[in-house]
């Protein structure tokens, strides 16, 4: 749960930086970034999946350049759904998802280096916690 929590914490931290540096996103405030986070999670796991299959045969012939437009769709249409949160413009239709997948990563790999949100191993110290 709290590796979920801080996920998401990466990805709305993301979203900031795609703000600031991609022409066509706008962010109005951080609890917009945060509730964006979410619906781009849900957006990624339900309707990217059918988006993806279908867009197979232009993914082929593309040679998976189209996963980008995909991407970019799945971006914006998680825009519709949060208030506060656009995207309007080709560059940040291709561009945010490209910054925000970079960025996000980034922020992961750093938590996870820090040790934030992970659990903690079954210690002397921490006897409630069994190792797995």
């Amino acid at each position: 749960m709290i590796g979920y929590l801080v996920t998401t914490l990466a990805t709305a931290l993301g979203l900031l930086i795609v703000d600031l540096v991609v022409p066509g996103v706008n962010l109005a405030t951080f609890p917009a970034a945060l509730f964006a986070a979410v619906v781009i999670g849900l957006v990624n796991a339900s309707i990217r999946p059918v988006l993806a299959f279908l867009s197979l045969p232009l993914n082929i012939l593309t040679l998976g350049g189209f996963s980008l437009v995909v991407n970019g769709i799945c971006f914006w249409l998680a825009s519709l759904f949060v208030p506060g949160f656009a995207v309007s413009g080709v560059l940040a239709l291709i561009l945010g998802p490209v910054i925000l997948s970079l960025s996000s990563t980034f922020l992961n790999k750093y938590f996870a280096e820090k040790g934030i949100g992970q659990t903690l191993p079954a210690t002397k110290a921490n006897p409630e916690l069994k190792p797995e």
